[in-house]
This record gives C-alpha cells, structure tokens and sequence, in this order.
C-alpha cells in the first residue's frame, strides 16, 4: 500500500499528543512536513520526527511532496487552511468544530467537490468502541423505540492541558468563536447523531460563562435537543469540571437502558426492564489527559479513506457540518430565547450564525 505524506498545521497539543503520535504509529503514513507560527515550535517538532518545517502553512501547503494536510490550528482558520488545502490538491483532516459558520463549512464542502479530494473532521468519539457496539444494538432493536438520552462532555477546561495555558487561544472570541460548546459540545452532537442514525432537528439551550473570567467565549451549556423523529434529550458541555472528566452518555428506550461511561472496568453497561444487565469492556473513551492517551482511531481512517479511495466514512464533512449546526444553534437559542429549527431555508442555506 502506498505511503501518505503528510502535513501538520498547528503544533498545539491536540497535534502533539494525538495526531503526531497516531501518524507515526501508522505504517502507511509519514510525517513530512509540519508547520507553526512559533518557529521554536515547528523546528522542535520538525527535528522529533525527521520532517520540514514550516512557520507559514501557505508554504506548506505548496509542499509538492504532500499528499495531505491535517490542521490542528485555532477554529477561525480551519476554514481558510483547509480550503487552501483542498484547491492545492491535498486531502484534509481538519479538527472539529470544522469551522465557526455554516457558511464556512459550506465553502469547505464546496472546495473539497471541487477538488475530488477527501475532507474529514476530527470527531473521533465515531471510532470509541462502546460507541460503536451501542450504534449496532440500537439499530438491531436492543433497546426497542429509543425514547431519550443524555450526553455529557466536561474537564477543567483547556488551561489543564493546553501549551499556552490560561493564554492559549481556546479562551478568545476572534480565534475560537466558540467555548466549551466548539470544543466538548460539538463532539456531543455529533455522537447522538451517529448513535441514534438521524439528524437532530430542534435546539433550545443555556449557554453562559460562570468560571472563567479571562474567557471571551463559554464555559458552561446545557441544551435540549429533539431529533427528527421526536426523540429528546440533553446536552451539556462545560469547562468547570474541577474534579474530573465526565464523558459519558445514555440512551433510554424501551426495552432499556445503554450506559456509555469512561469506567476503568466496564465502558458501556445495557440495563434491561426486566432488570438482566450485561458489562461490556471494550476500551477506554479518547480524553485530553496526556496520561492516559488511546489511538482515536481518526488519522487511521483518514490514512484507510485516503489509500482506498473510500469516502463512506463516519466523520465527513457533511457530518461535520450537521454537529456543527446544532452547536451554532445553541447559542442563537441562548441570545434570542428561542427554540432552534435545523430544518428552515435559513440553516440550509447557511446562514445561521
């Protein structure tokens, strides 16, 4: 099988301790060029893994030598660079939330077409086992008509895993748009979406920032959210989890319950009416703790969609598009109170802000 080259936009910590990692433990990709505008940073990471480096991503997207470009920058240019990307003929990787507007996202969509290239976003919870077997048992009727569900995604909040800490850029308006929701929330939606196969179609939410006084975006949201065929339930995102992460989600139908939690033991728990239980241990959930990292399965399914030519994968841009649509959503609800529609000419169009 043919080697992918590739390029790394950002050498943040998402890039350090995820993608880098993740590309040099896979055996048909190669790190070749790498890029940040803090030149210490690209020579370190340059001279790690034996590749170029660059410190304006311009110039490494001109690289003739790459074959893709995965971008790990700040939110507000993984539009420009994967655009930029897409119409210099490589494929793109690009980290959720995929853009900060649907209009954005549209552009991206609209360049990677274009290009006959493949576009993915990074929402890896797609890959997480449990996650996977739960899909299966919902879409082999396990649980019956699925009723409800809550998601939760929360930690400390980037300064506990960032590079630049309380500076980093996850805290600025311009550079993030979005808070909590645009980091943890995002990957939420998404999930409910893969979970339950279909989109999730109205949005009301509280959306605020109670913990961080030096963050210009969220910290704190708890939304509900009704899928097209009237399933509800809630999401929240948060950075004020102090004392520990809590990435878990359940499912309630009605014939029982599916548990998907981060547990040591048993990482998703199916509780039957007629009180069976069965434990499931299928691996641990992708979290920011650099101590407890597991492969996320992205940058082999980028590497696998690429080498062979296959686009029917979980994370695309379309899907991107749709979590993205319900973060957006939340807090157009939170300013105007208001319930939300995904499904008007507006969101299509998109022109939801």
């Amino acid at each position: 099988m043919k080697t992918l080259r590739v390029g790394v936009v950002g050498l943040g910590s998402i890039a350090r301790n995820r993608h880098l990692p993740e590309l040099e433990q896979n055996p048909h990709t190669e790190i070749t060029a790498v890029c940040d505008v803090v030149p210490s940073r690209s020579e370190e990471i340059a001279k790690t893994y034996q590749a170029t480096a660059y410190t304006e991503y311009e110039e490494l997207i001109e690289d003739p030598r790459l074959d893709a470009v995965i971008v790990c920058a700040a939110n507000h240019l993984h539009a420009p660079i994967s655009i930029a990307a897409l119409q210099a003929g490589k494929h793109v990787l690009c980290e959720k939330p995929m853009a900060t507007t649907l209009a954005e996202a549209d552009e991206m969509i609209a360049a990677q077409k274009e290009s006959g290239k493949l576009l993915l976003i990074g929402h890896n919870q797609s890959f997480v086992p449990s996650h996977k077997k739960a899909r299966e048992l919902i879409q082999a009727g396990e649980l019956g008509k699925i009723y409800s569900f809550r998601t939760t995604f929360g930690h400390g909040g980037p300064e506990q895993w960032s590079i630049d800490g309380k500076n980093s850029w996850f805290f600025e308006k311009d550079k993030a748009y979005i808070g909590a929701l645009g980091d943890l929330g995002v990957h939420k939606s998404h999930l409910i979406e893969f979970l339950l196969d279909e989109p999730i179609q109205e949005v009301a939410a509280f959306v605020d920032t109670l913990a961080k006084p030096y963050a210009d975006v969220d910290d704190n949201a708890v939304a509900v959210l009704r899928t097209k065929s009237g399933i509800i339930g809630t999401l929240t995102a948060s950075w004020s989890y102090v004392a520990e992460e809590d990435n878990s989600t359940i499912i309630y139908g009605e014939k029982g319950i599916i548990r998907l939690e981060d547990s040591p033991d048993y990482s998703m728990v199916v509780e039957y009416q007629n009180g069976d239980r069965s434990y499931h241990s299928l691996g641990a959930i992708q979290t920011n703790d650099t101590d407890t990292q597991t492969n996320s399965g992205v940058v082999d399914a980028f590497a696998s969609c690429v080498l062979e030519n296959n686009s029917n994968c979980p994370i695309t841009a379309e899907k991107g598009r749709s979590a993205l649509a319900v973060i957006l959503a939340a807090l157009d609800s939170n300013s105007t109170k208001k319930i939300i529609s995904l499904t008007g000419e507006a969101i299509e169009k998109g022109e939801q802000a």
